[in-house]
């Protein structure tokens, strides 16, 4: 890897976070995490629902607090950091959601897919666009396209007005030759940065992330303490030391990075993940990392083995916002 090149990082500890406590992030712990990553030199902090903007539900959980109320309590927070927002089309809405978000004082909106479903995104991407703010393009659950796939779904997205393309392993399902071959490609075919998003089920996160800037990604996501779905995501803290010793360029000042990591600790004590057997099993099957805890309960409803639904929902190639897929599932299996 060359030295001296630069990488923005986002810190989706209050987004990705969400899933692992059960979307019950509370306001003080938004406010104290939004002044340590604001002292950290983080580019962005996402913050809102695991599943992003407008997904709070009882499918899918309730956020402890109000969306409008969580932004607002970080951008008041927030000077040299940006405030960003995952959208996913389908759970967001643009005269709602977005146009909220717009008025709380949101920089960035990184709008999301399944990663063949790049259409979906053209409404909220021309939308932000047009309202002068930022926009990146995120292909979720990306090991399931080809790298030729992808590229076809990034290059949409670029042409809708996207600044940037994240490719998210949503299930942690990556090996360290995947991410550079697929982040190779777009890398040396779209006009925009290209980023990485991790998952750590099969404890490659931090390798991962730093084979993506190998191939030449410039943005990076992680987490404090890896806070995020199933095994967590990759330890920001970790990525800052192993850039800093790699000598990549970036804003973040690594004793204060630790001391958010060390926050995280205090603030999400007893809910910071850990990976597991089913954790493992979901990377293995490609399985979205965020079905981890509603997998080990109904499995333990229905009294079956967790890793045999993850199989299933693997077969089925099962994707973020599918979880009534899980019971669907549990039940076939119990009666067989």
């Amino acid at each position: 890897m060359n030295s001296g090149i630069s990488v923005m990082i986002c810190d989706s500890t209050l987004r990705d976070g969400s899933h692992a406590c059960g979307h019950q992030i509370s306001g003080v712990q938004i406010s104290r995490y939004a002044d340590a990553c604001e002292a950290a030199g983080v580019d962005y902090l996402e913050v809102g629902h695991g599943n992003g903007l407008g997904a709070s539900s009882l499918q899918v959980g309730e956020s402890l607090v109000p969306e409008s109320q969580m932004l607002s309590l970080a951008r008041e927070r927030l000077r040299e950091t940006k405030l960003s927002v995952h959208v996913i089309p389908g759970f967001a809405t643009i005269n709602r959601e977005i146009v909220n978000a717009i008025q709380v004082g949101v920089d960035l909106f990184r709008i999301g897919c399944h990663c063949t479903e790049a259409d979906t995104t053209q409404k909220h991407i021309g939308f932000v666009r047009g309202e002068g703010r930022s926009a990146w393009g995120v292909l979720m659950m990306s090991h399931m396209a080809s790298g030729d796939v992808l590229l076809e779904e990034s290059k949409k997205m670029q042409s809708y007005g996207a600044q940037g393309i994240v490719l998210m392993d949503s299930a942690g399902s990556y090996l360290t030759d995947d991410v550079r071959k697929k982040v190779g490609l777009l890398v040396s075919n779209l006009e925009v940065p290209v980023g990485f998003h991790a998952h750590n089920n099969l404890g490659l996160s931090v390798a991962n992330s730093l084979a993506a800037l190998e191939v030449g990604a410039r943005i990076l996501d992680g987490t404090s303490k890896g806070f995020g779905a199933g095994a967590g995501n990759a330890p920001l803290e970790l990525l800052a030391a192993a850039m800093s010793k790699l000598n990549v360029n970036t804003r973040l000042k690594l004793y204060q990075v630790l001391d958010a990591a060390e926050l995280a600790s205090e603030l999400f004590a007893g809910k910071l993940p850990h990976d597991d057997s089913v954790t493992i099993v979901s990377g293995l099957c490609g399985v979205f990392s965020g079905f981890a805890k509603p997998v080990k309960r109904i499995a333990e409803q229905y009294h079956l083995d967790p890793r045999d639904i993850l199989a299933e929902l693997g077969r089925r190639k099962a994707v973020g916002g599918q979880e009534d897929l899980i019971l669907e599932v549990a039940t076939v299996l119990r009666k067989s």
